[in-house]
């Protein structure tokens, strides 16, 4: 790749790195620690994330464990869990909190599914509007003579080869979630 298009290439690296981990905090069948990435519990007199309040585990397949560092902490947790939108309430027996994750419906697997594709969609976008702020740019160098029109054909092409490149990996990113959603 040439030095015009890596900032163009990094950006949709991101891009893709951000959905990835955005489909980390779906919940699919699996319990996956990850899910609790966003909540955060008022502890301290300040609000901190719950990986930073406990040992979060999976001990099983559809089960998180948390185990406070400081019992004290177990009811602000609980609370930060109950009031978050995973929809599960978490069972404390005073010393570990315990996430149980029911099977997921045929109706959630279908709306889970059509949320990551929209979510895959999104991605897209977003990738061919770096190619377009790309294409702005070497077309606005070609106008003032920074470059010349077979550089500005090239890095046209170069940017589209980009662009497909990443819209395939968003494409196997989605695929790759909604097999791991429907799968029972």
């Amino acid at each position: 790749m040439s030095e015009k298009t890596k900032v163009y290439e990094e950006k949709m690296t991101k891009t893709c790195a951000s959905l990835s981990s955005d489909f980390d905090t779906i919940r699919a069948g699996r319990a996956n620690p990850r899910v609790l990435d966003r909540i955060t519990a008022e502890c301290y007199g300040t609000t901190m994330p719950l990986n930073q309040l406990g040992n979060i585990t999976t001990p099983e397949a559809r089960i998180i464990q948390i185990a406070p560092y400081d019992s004290s902490t177990i009811k602000a947790i609980t609370k930060a869990i109950a009031g978050s939108d995973l929809g599960i309430n978490p069972n404390s027996d005073g010393k570990v909190i315990r996430l149980i994750f029911p099977e997921l419906s045929e109706e959630r697997r279908k709306e889970l599914s059509k949320d990551i594709k929209k979510r895959g969609e999104k991605a897209k976008v977003a990738v061919r509007n770096i190619r377009r702020d790309a294409m702005d740019v070497f077309k606005k160098q070609s106008k003032k003579s920074e470059i010349t029109e077979d550089d500005l054909k090239d890095l046209e092409k170069e940017i589209q080869k980009l662009t497909d490149k990443y819209i395939g990996s968003i494409d196997d990113i989605v695929e790759k979630k909604n097999k791991e959603i429907m799968a029972i």
